[in-house]
């Protein structure tokens, strides 16, 4: 079964998060696309290892990997999971040459998304991602991509920052307040607006994709912030899309693209480095981040079997303490990141 950890910044109950959990964007068809029976055997190999938390969004398969999600806890006890989708787009209707994320999302419904971070966007937002899951509640909702690399420039991500705080954000305090969701916060891929957010108002968790990770720790500053206030983090892509499971080889991605050569050389010299200690570098991306005291899980996708069994076998993995000493020796880490 897999290790826990508990949140509590309330004294109401709080949370329990296995350390590893499930990120369903693969289940929303990312890139290509997966069949029904072998997303929903990809969560029963979650569940049947003790992975307890999912997190999802509306973005996902334009709806897709929430509707997957429904079957799939139909029948398990509501005390028995975390689960945390996200709020800040609403779909409308539209053709199947007009719909977005062609590139993306591999046979998903025609939708076309659009962006809403006010009081009543996010209040219907929720309204129908319940349907889609056949919930009455969920444990955590996330404010989806409020990020410079969804909104463009600094000006229009401010816009969308200024709209949430003054609608959004009021909404989930009341959903808050009123015991539907557990807790909020925001689900994003740099983590500036995580510390923007931090500063301005009553935040529980952040989902911090990319930016803590074992190639990068700029975000470390946020990091022990978010500790220090009792704010947890959930870190997703600790592969960084990719080339922290695969390596530097041909075709490595990062950052949801070609990796540049900056970070096909640092990647190279990870991987030697955990060689020489017998280590797989997904092995160590995966465990790395849970050394910080402010994460509660670090949530890889799993695109079918053959992932999530890696995903698996990297959580179980034990490693020498000595592999972390080194990795800083050598300059691969942030001196002052937590490794013990």
């Amino acid at each position: 079964m897999q290790k826990t950890r508990h949140w509590d910044r309330h004294g109401n109950g709080g949370l329990t998060f296995t350390e590893a959990g499930f990120g369903t964007a693969p289940l929303g068809n990312l890139f290509k696309a997966t069949s029904d029976a072998d997303a929903r055997a990809t969560l029963d190999m979650a569940w049947d290892a003790g992975i307890r938390y999912f997190d999802t969004a509306p973005l996902y398969g334009l709806g897709l990997s929430e509707t997957r999600l429904n079957p799939f806890l139909r029948g398990k006890k509501r005390q028995d999971y975390v689960i945390s989708t996200k709020v800040g787009r609403l779909f409308r209707v539209a053709t199947p040459e007009t719909r977005d994320g062609l590139d993306k999302w591999i046979d998903v419904p025609s939708r076309n998304e659009v962006y809403d971070y006010t009081y009543d966007g996010v209040m219907r937002s929720l309204d129908v991602s319940l349907e889609r899951l056949g919930l009455d509640r969920v444990d955590m909702l996330f404010a989806h991509d409020l990020d410079i690399f969804n909104h463009g420039t600094e000006a229009a991500l401010q816009a969308k920052l200024d709209e949430f705080m003054a609608g959004g954000y009021r909404a989930l305090l009341a959903l808050r307040d009123q015991g539907v969701i557990g807790a909020f916060g925001a689900g994003v891929n740099g983590w500036e607006p995580c510390q923007w957010m931090l500063e301005r108002g009553d935040f529980d968790i952040f989902l911090l994709a990319g930016r803590y990770t074992l190639l990068e720790q700029e975000s470390l500053g946020f990091m022990d912030a978010a500790a220090a206030r009792g704010v947890g983090v959930v870190i997703g892509g600790p592969y960084n899309a990719g080339i922290l499971a695969t390596g530097p080889g041909p075709g490595a991605v990062w950052n949801y693209g070609p990796a540049p050569d900056w970070v096909l050389q640092r990647v190279g010299q990870l991987q030697a480095a955990c060689a020489r200690h017998g280590v797989q570098l997904m092995e160590a991306a995966l465990q790395f981040p849970l050394f910080h005291p402010a994460v509660l899980s670090v949530i890889p996708g799993g695109a079918g079997l053959g992932q999530m069994a890696g995903n698996l076998a990297a959580a179980a993995a034990v490693l020498p303490a000595a592999l972390w000493a080194n990795l800083k020796r050598e300059g691969l880490l942030h001196p002052e990141a937590p490794v013990g």
